[in-house]
């Protein structure tokens, strides 16, 4: 049976802190008892500190007081009403409770962060977690830029941290199955992959005006890295994301999905397209700024393509020489039909199984195995929505070399590979 695994070392529980110190790209091994993997006593279960606890956050913070393997040591939002709320929901302390990320990581009881913040907040407080010696888990979409997510790859690589990516769909049994039956080659050579994803869900503030800023907001520290604006709600929290200053739209949250379970299904989740043609439909006027619909194209050196249709929906379909596997998260439908109902046999590749996202990262945190969703993984898949986001926005046919992570003959898409960043934050 092939088996896609990878390991890293194996460090025992109480010394991730000593690991942590002397990191630098080697690996230790050494035996963990079997009892410390199911220990659930306070003194064994890893100790987690969350960085954003609003929308995502909340519903991240639910997961990992769930699971018995995780005890919630501190939280961390710039604004105030979602931190007091995550402090009274993890029954800590106002001490355990932090404006400023940097502080939460220098908690002498945090082993690994859960990073939850808007997506223009993924990459500075990841890397500064992986060389704070903490393990991530980092919500979908990894990166707000390519060069973000490159930096984030090699931040966890060089300071040997287990880093997963909130990409959760992987964790699902019917997308698990897909994409093992593609990848051993039960409908033929892979030509297309469609992949459908929905249009915006919020109506865009046409007459937005600037606000005065919530008591207990940090609105400049929100803001971060990103252009100085005025202050509006919908500029915020959940709305963020449909501007671009903050993030791509729904290219980068419902896209982050559904691309990636199209590479897990292509076995390209250490490459990407070598071609891409997108076409975008964009605000004209109001706050939000990221595309209404979107068409992209991309093209793989194996000259399979991806076709990406933002409108409604949420579902990726692989189209082969020999049939088809549609998935989304009610069902899965081939053609033939029987197909649905094939189970892996033991010689065919078997795609690493979780059956829980969190659970999945406690594990590899025990065991420094790769998640399932690594920081490779999770940055290849976020590439794709930046990719179609820099097509669209140039509005022409893009050559992209995926080794190298740069376009070819092209300047001005090469300057979307990064932003730049407002003063003082650097990567």
């Amino acid at each position: 049976m092939v088996r896609q695994t990878a390991t890293h070392g194996i460090t025992r529980r109480h010394f991730l802190k000593a690991t942590a110190a002397t990191a630098t790209g080697a690996w230790a091994f050494s035996i963990v008892p079997s009892t410390i993997f199911g220990a659930t006593a306070p003194s064994e279960r890893v100790s987690i500190g969350m960085i954003g606890v609003g929308n995502m956050g909340s519903s991240n913070l639910k997961g990992f007081m769930g699971n018995p393997g995780f005890q919630v040591v501190a939280v961390c939002d710039v604004d105030r009403f979602y931190r007091d709320s995550a402090i009274k929901a993890a029954k800590l302390t106002d001490k355990d409770g932090y404006n400023d990320f940097r502080e939460l990581l220098a908690h002498k009881d945090v082993d690994a962060v859960c990073v939850s913040t808007p997506d223009h907040w993924h990459a500075i407080p990841t890397i500064a977690a992986a060389k704070a010696g903490k393990d991530i888990y980092c919500e979908k979409p990894l990166s707000l830029t390519i060069a973000e997510g490159r930096a984030m790859v090699a931040a966890a690589k060089r300071y040997g941290r287990v880093l997963q990516t909130g990409s959760m769909q992987r964790s699902d049994a019917r997308f698990l199955q897909a994409c093992e039956l593609v990848r051993n080659g039960h409908i033929g050579d892979v030509k297309q992959v469609f992949v459908d994803i929905p249009g915006n869900n919020k109506d865009n503030p046409l007459d937005w005006k600037e606000e005065p800023v919530p008591d207990g907001f940090d609105y400049n520290f929100w803001m971060g890295q990103a252009p100085q604006a005025p202050y509006t709600k919908m500029r915020c929290h959940y709305t963020f994301r449909f501007i671009l200053d903050y993030s791509g739209g729904q290219m980068t949250n419902w896209g982050a999905h559904y691309l990636d379970i199209a590479q897990w299904g292509l076995g390209t989740d250490d490459t990407g397209p070598v071609k891409i043609k997108g076409k975008g439909e964009f605000p004209k006027a109001g706050l939000f700024t990221t595309a209404l619909k979107a068409d992209i194209t991309y093209t793989y050196a194996n000259g399979a393509q991806l076709i990406l249709h933002q409108e409604k929906g949420g579902n990726t379909k692989f189209v082969g020489t020999k049939g088809s596997v549609s998935v989304n998260r009610d069902r899965i439908e081939t053609d033939p039909v029987s197909l649905a109902e094939y189970k892996t046999s033991p010689d065919e590749i078997h795609l690493i199984r979780s059956v829980d996202h969190k659970k999945n990262f406690l594990e590899c945190i025990k065991n420094r195995q790769n998640p399932i969703c690594h920081a490779e993984v999770g940055h290849r898949s976020a590439s794709l929505c930046h990719l179609g986001n820099v097509s669209m926005l140039l509005n022409h046919e893009l050559n992209w070399d995926p080794v190298k992570e740069k376009f070819v003959n092209d300047p001005e898409a090469d300057a979307m590979i990064s932003r730049n960043m407002r003063a003082p934050w650097t990567l």
